[in-house]
């Protein structure tokens, strides 16, 4: 074998045995807090940067069933999602500024289907798919925790 061909074949066994590199990483480290939906409790990580938001819940296997990601954009626009490098299945509540959910959608792992929230939102809350439908929750459903301000 000639010496180029064993360091190409060699170099490509390393790569196929390295652990992922920090952008292909779930993110775990986010900060953290408290929402509520009537009695029903959820624990988030918070998205506020663009590099957070870019990778969000991608890469990670599973997800404890009362934990989300709660995404916070500095202005409300339509929020449009998708779930390429995510492995898990998950629902998107699309969140106006007073906690209101204004709408819900469910989406399928590592896909680059878009789904948009119904109006301009900054909140965007992802969780296991279901949670919403398994507690009956639905568009109009109002959230509740520190990121949401109180409606005028």
């Amino acid at each position: 074998m000639k010496p180029l061909t064993r360091f190409l074949l060699g170099t490509i066994a390393l790569a196929a045995l390295a652990p992922l590199s920090a952008q292909e990483q779930a993110q775990t480290g986010l900060p953290r807090t408290h929402l509520t939906a009537g009695f029903h409790q959820i624990e988030v990580q918070i998205a506020s940067t663009p590099p957070q938001q870019a990778t969000g819940l991608m890469h990670r296997t599973e997800m404890p069933q009362y934990e989300g990601m709660l995404f916070v954009f500095p202005e409300p626009k339509q929020q449009c999602f998708w779930m390429k490098n995510t492995l898990i299945p998950l629902t998107a509540a699309f969140v106006a500024d007073d906690g209101t959910v204004v709408n819900l959608e469910d989406m399928q792992p590592q896909t680059t289907q878009s789904h948009c929230s119904a109006k301009p939102v900054r909140f965007v809350l992802e969780v296991n798919q279901g949670w919403f439908a398994k507690k009956g929750l639905k568009a109009g459903t109002r959230l509740a925790g520190p990121p949401f301000r109180p409606a005028n």
